[in-house]
């Protein structure tokens, strides 16, 4: 039915329009009386296989939805309802801002992909803020935050911009993400470098100490087109300072392979491509992560994951976590339960009781329905 929908109709709505189409249904449907608690029985993973504990979440199954569907932290439960055992908001910076012009998201449907130069458009940390605290203590899927750096701000501020997104956001988020591997803000990509991202994640790390008694797990999120001898020292990097993940990886400004047309992609110009076509160098930086910490860090795999298959092949590689956005988007909203019920069936066909078996990680105590 959702492959009908998109090639007749979705397929040819401006893709942002589209979007907001979209997640505006499903919050809507979500909310609606008995409709979310229906949606929820069906689709949150129930299968004890699949159950993980990782960043000090009790998670119902391994796969979240990665930044970038719901920016300011609008509909997450909605999002959890559809089967998601995670959901990750934003990017959020410190002040709001628009983002680039449009159109600015467009599909590239033969590739499976998407390409993205947004820039980081969203009402701010304040109030996104606000939105996490309304949820209070919800008993509904677990929210993490990824922050980043406001397109106006100074580079010698850079650090003071994280710095107050993570006061504002650490207290409700399960953990926060810095990301410094989007190609759509200039200059953000350069932070990945360690001489910069030495001092913004000492400061984050620090803002999070002071803005609360409860520790917030701390991750960065990296780019697949950093070289193998960056990616080390990222790795290197994190360990030194005591994080607790790496997110594996962001959108790559390439634009090798692509079946697409290259005079409608040039058409297109600037931005990320996310979806099938990283799928190869996004499990590539995984394999090298994990070949350079070990068990030490949360390794979340996300890019080019659209089927339980390369779902397995992540976990395989060393994933805690996984994460996806353009999987969802062609896949539509049942994709995430098919994902997690081919996956439960991957772990019992490779012997496992459990995927925290297979990922190494410790499965959670008790049996709570979330």
């Amino acid at each position: 039915m959702y492959k009908l929908l998109f090639s007749i109709f979705l397929r040819h709505v401006p893709s942002e329009v589209a979007h907001h189409l979209g997640f505006g249904l499903i919050r809507a449907v979500a909310a609606a009386p008995g409709l979310g608690r229906l949606l929820r029985r069906r689709l949150v993973p129930r299968d004890p296989v699949l159950r993980v504990r990782a960043l000090g979440l009790d998670l119902p199954g391994p796969l979240g939805l990665a930044a970038g569907f719901d920016k300011d932290a609008l509909g997450v439960d909605a999002l959890g309802a559809l089967g998601f055992a995670f959901v990750e908001v934003g990017t959020v910076t410190a002040q709001r801002q628009p983002g680039n012009p449009t159109p600015r998201l467009f599909r590239l449907v033969a590739d499976r992909a998407l390409v993205n130069r947004m820039g980081f458009n969203n009402a701010g940390s304040a109030a996104a803020a606000a939105r996490l605290r309304a949820r209070g203590r919800s008993r509904g899927v677990a929210v993490g935050v990824n922050i980043g750096r406001t397109k106006v701000v100074p580079g010698n501020e850079t650090v003071t911009d994280y710095v107050a997104s993570a006061k504002l956001l650490g207290t409700g988020a399960g953990y926060l993400v810095v990301n410094v591997s989007s190609p759509n803000t200039p200059g953000l990509r350069d932070l990945q470098a360690t001489e910069h991202l030495r001092p913004l994640l000492v400061g984050v790390r620090d803002a999070l100490e002071e803005a609360g008694s409860r520790r917030v797990p701390l991750l960065v999120k990296i780019s697949p087109d950093l070289v193998d001898e960056d990616i080390d020292e990222v790795a290197d990097l994190a360990l030194e300072l005591g994080l607790d993940g790496i997110i594996a990886t962001n959108t790559t400004i390439s634009r090798d392979g692509l079946a697409t047309d290259a005079a409608r992609v040039e058409a297109i110009g600037a931005g990320g491509v996310s979806g099938a076509p990283l799928k190869h160098r996004s499990l590539a930086v995984l394999h090298r992560l994990r070949g350079r910490v070990g068990d030490r860090l949360v390794l979340v795999a996300v890019g080019g994951i659209e089927t339980a298959d390369d779902a397995w092949a992540r976990i395989q590689a060393g994933a805690t976590l996984l994460q996806a956005y353009t999987g969802f988007i062609y896949g539509g909203p049942l994709w995430p339960r098919r994902i997690h019920r081919g996956l439960a069936h991957r772990v019992r066909q490779a012997g496992y009781t459990s995927i925290s078996e297979a990922t190494g990680t410790a499965p959670p105590e008790g049996n709570e329905d979330r």
